[in-house]
């Protein structure tokens, strides 16, 4: 992959949901930041930027497969790197399903404003809505498993048309304000709305928010995943690593200020309350039913875009984890014709199922993005830590990095990126372990440390049958794989 079809797997794993609904749903899942969602929103960035520039640091020294494993595992511990991957690769897999869910409603709301009532309300069943986001899963993954230019095919028209469509809410705000919002809505519906203008700022109520919306940066990661299939991957990776979280947290905020510019944020507040909402049907008041149909079509477009990236991202950690021998060997199969690692993508197909299944019985897919909060705050703090530990660990890998070299200011983005991951980390759990739940599991906290106890079992089992094989197996951790 060149850079542009590197820079295109992290902005799509970035966009989607995280535009489309999480900046407005927001408004339920942390009731009382009203009006601050955007200074949030770009607080959020800070912890996301310092660990992007970890990542793209690492990248240009250990250009492989399954890049966070591999960046831990070499340059801080082989079970740290183990912890920080898997814990990636159960937030990703699961939402990965959350994503496929939530996707159909959009459709749905497409084939309404086409007037395809019948289709629209079939949508609306529970077993057609399962069945459709399994469906798109497993499309992927036979498009993956048929190789990167099948990939790089499907990933980039889409991504462009994304950008296109998602520019029309950007656009809108120069033509309209919420003083056409509240007309649209009078006249559509009859209804009539007294905004709200402020509220008091409370910083618990901020940095809880703060800590969800890192949610929106989640997925430049997945461009490391590629290393092994990347061209000039020491240079390629850790540019395309910053173009996608600038490129797409310029995009987040534009898109996320027309909005809030255009629809008052009491009134999101207020429907957030009593159903899902998202940016397309919020607009579709004010909006020509031609710009509506547009937007939503670019929203589906958006969430679908998600997952062959995404699928990319965590077939390969699973794929790296069984090059080292800490997995299953047949994982790290690859396809006689198309070399593709055609096992693990089906693993994460299945495990992508689960997500599906989960949220569909769960009844709300914030559970499914607190996990991936959860597990990414981990993933990308243990990065930064391992920028720290590298020079001591692994003086030799040290050396081959490539951007960024000074060490003082590799250590200051280390340090400063450790400092506010673990506090924002810190925000998310107690916030999640205080909340009120009708059951245990439908916090994230728990079922995290369950998944990650189980996994360190899993990585016991195979590291002592590694120690009995192999009697230098520090000094294997120490080198990078076979590309």
């Amino acid at each position: 992959m060149g850079l542009l079809a590197l820079t295109a797997t992290g902005v799509c794993s970035m966009l989607g949901a995280s535009i489309n609904v999480v900046p407005f749903m927001i408004q339920r899942n942390v009731p009382g930041i009203g009006p601050y969602v955007l200074p949030a929103f770009a607080f959020a960035a800070i912890p996301a930027l310092f660990a992007a520039l970890a990542y793209g640091i690492l990248a240009s020294a250990m250009p492989r497969a399954g890049g966070s494993y591999i960046y831990a595992s070499r340059g801080l511990n082989p079970y740290l790197g183990f912890v920080a991957s898997f814990s990636q690769w159960f937030g990703l897999s699961i939402v990965i399903g959350v994503i496929a869910y939530v996707t159909v409603p959009f459709i749905r709301d497409v084939t309404m404003s086409l007037g395809w009532e019948n289709i629209s309300n079939g949508l609306e069943i529970g077993w057609i809505r399962v069945t459709i986001a399994l469906a798109l899963i497993w499309s992927f993954i036979a498009i993956n498993i048929r190789g990167i230019k099948s990939y790089e095919r499907i990933l980039l028209p889409m991504m462009f048309l994304m950008f296109a469509l998602g520019g029309i809410v950007i656009v809108s705000a120069l033509m309209y304000d919420s003083t056409d919002f509240l007309t649209g809505l009078q006249e559509k519906t009859g209804r009539t709305f007294e905004p709200i203008k402020n509220i008091d700022f409370d910083w618990r109520i901020f940095l809880s928010a703060a800590a969800l919306l890192f949610s929106s940066f989640i997925g430049f990661d997945s461009i490391a995943q590629a290393g092994g299939e990347a061209k000039n991957p020491t240079k390629s990776l850790p540019r395309a690593i910053l173009l996608a979280i600038f490129g797409v947290g310029l995009f987040y905020f534009l898109f996320a200020s027309a909005v809030y510019h255009i629809v008052p944020w009491s009134f999101v507040a207020e429907e957030a309350m009593t159903k899902d909402i998202s940016a397309p049907g919020l607009l579709s008041y004010v909006l020509p039913s031609g710009l509506g149909i547009a937007i939503l079509a670019g929203a589906a477009i958006a969430l679908i875009n998600d997952l062959p990236a995404m699928l990319l991202s965590v077939s390969r950690l699973m794929f790296a984890w069984a090059k080292d021998g800490i997995f299953p060997k047949s994982i790290s199969k690859i396809h006689p014709k198309n070399h593709t690692p055609h096992i693990a993508l089906i693993v994460a197909g299945a495990m992508a199922s689960i997500g599906i299944l989960g949220s569909h019985f769960a009844g709300d897919f914030f559970l499914g993005i607190d996990i991936m909060v959860t597990s990414m705050m981990v993933n990308f703090l243990l990065m930064c830590i391992t920028l720290v530990t590298i020079k001591k660990v692994n003086p030799a890998m040290a050396k081959q990095i490539s951007v960024l070299k000074n060490r003082t200011l590799q250590l200051w983005i280390a340090w400063l990126g450790i400092i506010t991951l673990s506090a924002f980390l810190g925000i998310h759990t107690y916030k999640d372990l205080t909340s009120e739940t009708t059951a245990w599991y439908f916090h994230s906290t728990p079922i995290w440390l369950i998944v990650m106890g189980l996994a360190s079992l899993l990585f016991a089992y195979y590291w002592n049958k590694l120690k009995k094989h192999n009697n230098n197996i520090n000094e294997l951790f120490l080198e990078l794989p076979e590309e």
